[in-house]
């Protein structure tokens, strides 16, 4: 089951800062709904261990999550697939843009898609979309926040 879901969040901090903040790992660990470690394996490749629950089911997903596509200070692309045992597994990616707002302010826009399968996928694509709509809301206002 896939779905696409489209953003935009203004960050009160400069693009390059903004920049930065996408590609340190501490910040994303922060940003990212139930994520429990995220280790830098390369500059561009990370291990995360993430634990979401959707609707009834709890999962732990262990995975690894890509930058690719770097167009540094303005876009890039963040991959991320995860195992969840039994429960299934979940892969996705962003197209993440910066562009500036003023000088001391940024637009984050984003167009994430992601996929699920197994246990999880038997849920319901509204549960589902609901979810991952949410987890990705809450990503970038948090990112937003920890910048701001």
């Amino acid at each position: 089951m896939a779905l696409v879901m489209e953003g935009e969040e203004r960050i009160a901090a400069p693009v390059q800062k903004v920049w930065e903040a996408l590609n340190d790992p501490e910040i994303l660990k922060q940003a990212i709904p139930g994520c429990q470690s995220l280790e830098m394996n390369s500059p561009t490749e990370m291990a995360a261990t993430v634990v979401l629950k959707i609707g009834p089911i709890k999962a732990t997903f262990n995975g690894e999550v890509k930058l690719k596509n770097l167009k540094p200070p303005h876009a890039y692309t963040i991959q991320g697939e995860g195992k969840g045992g039994i429960a299934g597994f979940a892969k996705g990616g962003a197209d993440v843009t910066l562009s500036e707002d003023g000088t001391d302010a940024t637009i984050l826009r984003y167009t994430a898609k992601a996929e699920v399968g197994g246990k999880i996928a038997q849920l319901g694509s509204r549960l589902i979309e609901s979810t991952s709509k949410k987890l990705a809301a809450q990503f970038f206002s948090t990112f937003g926040d920890k910048l701001s």
